[in-house]
């Protein structure tokens, strides 16, 4: 285990009050925690430096700075060492995501994130379920991504219940594309399950689109990426997402999966309320510029600002920069503020995390304290995690 995995079950029942203004109402507040809960928010004198939110949700993270949940081989160890990073970037709270891959090795990633979850209590809460992208997505070349075409196959509820008998119903969300025969009985039964469904790399019509809502998808995954470089001006799967108002969708805002143009007017188009900031990093997130060998994408180059491309293609294969990024870049989008991009990353996929994401009394006190000046980055000064600092 990590020297500073914390130990939840000894901290929780200390109080201790944090102070910050709430980027939402724009106020200084103070906050009471106790046993690992708001206990209470109380105005506290204007002039703070420091802003104080909900911690950030990630329902995205394929790994980050050197942990690789598409490894080959992932232990228990490796999903606590995540853990413990992503704290550095303000996420209290993620899903760790599982690529298309062979069912064995999908199985064995799902054992070890619940063997993970058995060991500590702190895992357990900041990783509340899966998230498994694919396999059942599109094998042409642009929805497909960086997911390699080998794997990808159509859905089975069979395998669906077998990776849930592997891991203790573990996976909470599962990316599929609806262009597959299969997908909208499948996509029901997920649901009727208690799995949320997403629909991602895909190349499916619109009519597709929508009937995979009406079975009960209820979010796009990184909509605008994982799709074809050309598409029919209208209609098309982009513009049916983007009016279905069934789906939420995820947008990667590092600004290189999408354009700012491409972002800000999918923003408006899909509305602040439905919009939700991921950052899909994966284990080079972090690192150095170079190229490297990687269990996504194989042979890839990470540039100096931040892209990472399977060589020799304009293909991304996953993203090396953390949410704060994202968070930050809509931030300085014209029309949009920070209010709107901590919604972003905080309520709004709260919703698919147990209500989690919010400033109010009752709620686990996951916060986070940060620096932020209009135009600049976010720089984390502290969290706290269920009340406890880890």
């Amino acid at each position: 285990m990590p020297e500073r995995m914390v130990d939840l079950a000894r901290t929780e029942m200390a109080s201790k009050t944090l102070q910050g203004r709430d980027p939402i109402s724009g106020k200084s507040v103070e906050i009471l925690i106790e046993k690992g809960i708001i206990r209470e928010i109380t105005p506290a004198p204007p002039g703070e430096d420091l802003w104080i939110s909900p911690g950030f949700i990630d329902l995205q993270v394929n790994g980050y700075a050197g942990c690789d949940l598409n490894a080959e081989f992932i232990t228990p160890d490796l999903v606590m060492e995540l853990t413990q990073r992503l704290f550095a970037v303000g996420v209290t709270t993620f899903l760790p995501t599982v690529i298309t891959a062979p069912e064995d090795r999908i199985i064995a990633a799902l054992r070890a994130i619940a063997e993970a979850r058995h060991r500590s209590p702190l895992v357990r809460h900041v990783a509340p379920y899966v998230h498994v992208e694919g396999p059942h997505i599109s094998a042409t070349d642009g929805p497909r991504g960086a997911h390699t075409r080998d794997h990808v196959r159509p859905p089975e509820i069979a395998e669906f219940e077998r990776w849930q008998a592997a891991c203790g119903d573990l996976v909470g969300m599962v990316t599929v594309s609806p262009h597959h025969a299969q997908a909208l009985p499948y996509i029901a039964h997920l649901v009727r399950r208690g799995c949320m469904v997403a629909i991602g790399h895909s190349d499916a019509d619109p009519t597709r689109i929508h009937a995979a809502a009406e079975a009960g998808a209820t979010l796009s995954t990184h909509l605008g990426n994982g799709v074809a470089a050309e598409l029919p001006r209208h209609p098309n799967l982009l513009w049916a997402q983007l009016a279905d108002d069934r789906l939420s969708a995820s947008f990667i805002g590092d600004g290189h999966h999408l354009s700012p143009d491409t972002l800000k007017a999918m923003l408006r188009a899909k509305g602040v309320d439905r919009s939700i900031l991921v950052s899909d990093t994966v284990a080079l997130a972090g690192s150095a510029p170079g190229c490297y060998r990687t269990a996504v994408g194989g042979a890839v180059e990470l540039t100096a600002d931040g892209q990472i491309y399977i060589e020799g293609t304009e293909t991304l294969a996953g993203a090396a920069l953390p949410l704060i990024s994202g968070i930050a870049n809509v931030a300085r989008l014209p029309g949009f503020s920070l209010q709107d991009a901590i919604r972003m990353a905080t309520a709004n996929p709260g919703r698919f995390v147990r209500q989690r994401g919010v400033l109010q009394v009752g709620a686990s006190a996951d916060l986070v304290q940060f620096r932020w000046a209009p135009g600049g980055e976010i720089e984390v000064v502290s969290l706290v995690v269920a009340g406890a600092t880890p």
